[in-house]
């Protein structure tokens, strides 16, 4: 073994005493002493293993309402000391200073406590001093010192001292400690973003716990691997491992599938919409969805906002897919569609997603806050002379939250509800109307009557005129353009209604 330490001495003070007491009674058998504070003395006091109390190796009692119990020289020497350097140890012997072999101390719940909503002065006595210094401390040391700073490291430890009979290697120091740093370094993030929630930001710092090793990246050739907590989003109830592009996909997906309250489904190829439908039912809404391209939702990705039933799962299973997300499954829909051992079955769960997002971008991070706007009927200006209906208005909404999430430049065209086509990332607004009535042609679609709506202004008068030729009844814009007026005297030409949002929807 490289470098083998045996504990002798621990200093054990932890809020968490889930699985400790296994580890605990352990170390008392390999003649460990141990010391300890407050509720963990007691914890241990009470597994009959004698504790020897922190206030003792001090010779000071906790002050200050707790906030200083183990910031002392009697503690940080006895873990700081270089076993191998004679004048540390001399040191030692000198102030009657153990050595502290091991050290397992984890950290005041701060997440938790912001996450709660408590107020801020809770919030402030959750930042934790005296544990952050011990980990550190104890980490820095690995040479000679065992640090464990989670509950989730309780086992693997104790697994190692019962199979090397009390003793670690260097390598497992090491590898402790790396973790501890990781904890230690994801605590001050997460105090810093609560103190740095005024504008302007001027530093980021993001930290995220978990990883998880996919296939590969975007292709082949790439590596990937997601940091976060899949776990806390969705329930897998079938098929392999989500992959880079699954995942890109199933952000997407989720993101225009919380513009709707009403029973809905959505298709997605790419991120991109190519079917969107809102029904009575789940079962008429997949239909509708499907039916506004089945070519591109062969291999797409789905998802709807109810649960998923024996009839609906039929149907769905007639078509070959990647993922599907609900946020329920009856019992004969799972049986219907976990028969075929790829497909990716997820169960959504209810969890609070980030206002905030970015991106690495060149030789750093970009960052913003998420588009959460969709311009209902109320923000809707209407500025021609044919005003819209009710019907109208409402489909214009329908193709708006459909715009917001689909590439730049973007037309979509809707009716009753439906995504009847639209037109994807093109360089240019007249290519992106172009392809959408293409589209919309190729697959039975009557745009006559339909509701149009655009991701930004129309800097000519052209659209207006290829749409209002088309038969299109009403139009959705931000608006801003010094041309507006051009755009909007060719819809009074055509007879189309068309209204203005002040809001620009780019993604690019």
């Amino acid at each position: 073994m490289n470098h083998p330490v045996k504990i002798k001495n621990a200093l054990v003070s932890v809020y968490y005493k889930d699985n400790l007491a296994p580890l605990i009674q352990l170390l008392n058998k390999f003649g460990v002493t141990f010391y300890s504070t407050g509720g963990t003395e007691a914890f241990i006091r009470d597994l009959n293993i004698p504790v020897e109390r922190v206030e003792d190796l001090t010779g000071y009692p906790s002050i200050l309402g707790g906030r200083v119990k183990t910031l002392h020289p009697n503690v940080f020497g006895g873990i700081l000391s270089r076993r191998p350097l004679a004048d540390d140890k001399a040191q030692l012997e000198t102030y009657n200073i153990p050595e502290i072999d091991l050290v397992i101390v984890d950290l005041y719940p701060f997440e938790e406590t912001v996450a709660s909503g408590a107020s801020e002065q809770d919030i402030i006595e959750k930042i934790d001093i005296g544990g952050i210094s011990l980990i550190r401390a104890a980490a820095k040391n690995f040479n000679d010192v065992v640090i464990i700073s989670s509950k989730n490291d309780y086992t693997e430890l104790e697994e190692i001292l019962a199979a090397q009979e009390g003793s670690t290697s260097l390598e497992q120091r090491k590898s402790f400690a790396k973790r501890a740093f990781n904890t230690s370094s994801h605590y001050d993030t997460a105090i810093f973003n609560y103190f740095n929630q005024e504008e302007p930001l001027e530093v980021f710092k993001q930290s995220e716990q978990t990883a998880q090793v996919l296939r590969y990246g975007e292709n082949p050739h790439q590596k990937g691997v997601f940091f976060g907590n899949l776990d806390g989003m969705f329930d897998k109830l079938n098929g392999k491992e989500l992959s880079y592009n699954n995942l890109v996909d199933v952000d997407a997906a989720v993101a225009i599938i919380d513009e709707f309250t009403e029973p809905t489904f959505a298709i997605l190829k790419h991120t991109n919409a190519c079917g969107v439908a809102s029904r009575p039912s789940v079962k008429d809404a997949w239909l509708a969805a499907l039916a506004c391209d089945p070519v591109s939702a062969f291999g797409g990705v789905l998802i709807c906002n109810r649960e998923v039933d024996k009839e609906t799962a039929e149907e769905i299973n007639n078509l070959f897919f990647e993922v599907l997300i609900a946020p329920a499954y009856s019992e004969d829909a799972l049986a219907i569609l976990t028969a075929k051992k790829n497909r990716i079955i997820l169960r959504r769960k209810e969890v609070k997603l980030p206002t905030q997002q970015f991106k690495t971008l060149l030789n750093g991070v970009i960052m913003q806050d998420k588009d959460n706007t969709v311009e209902g009927p109320e923000l809707m200006t209407a500025v021609t002379t044919v005003k819209p209906n009710e019907a109208q208005l409402q489909d214009l909404y329908f193709a708006n939250k459909i715009v917001k999430h689909t590439k730049s430049n973007t037309i979509v065209f809707a009716k009753d509800n439906t995504l009847i086509a639209s037109g994807v990332g093109q360089t240019s607004r007249v290519d992106a109307l172009k392809q959408a009535i293409e589209k919309a042609e190729s697959f039975g679609f009557d745009i006559k009557g339909s509701s149009m709506a655009s991701d930004a202004f129309f800097p000519f008068p052209d659209c207006v005129e290829i749409a209002g030729n088309a038969g299109v009844a009403a139009v959705l814009q931000p608006g801003g353009s010094i041309k507006d007026q051009l755009s909007i005297d060719m819809a009074n030409e055509k007879g189309v209604a068309m209204v203005t949002t002040g809001v620009r929807h780019f993604k690019h």
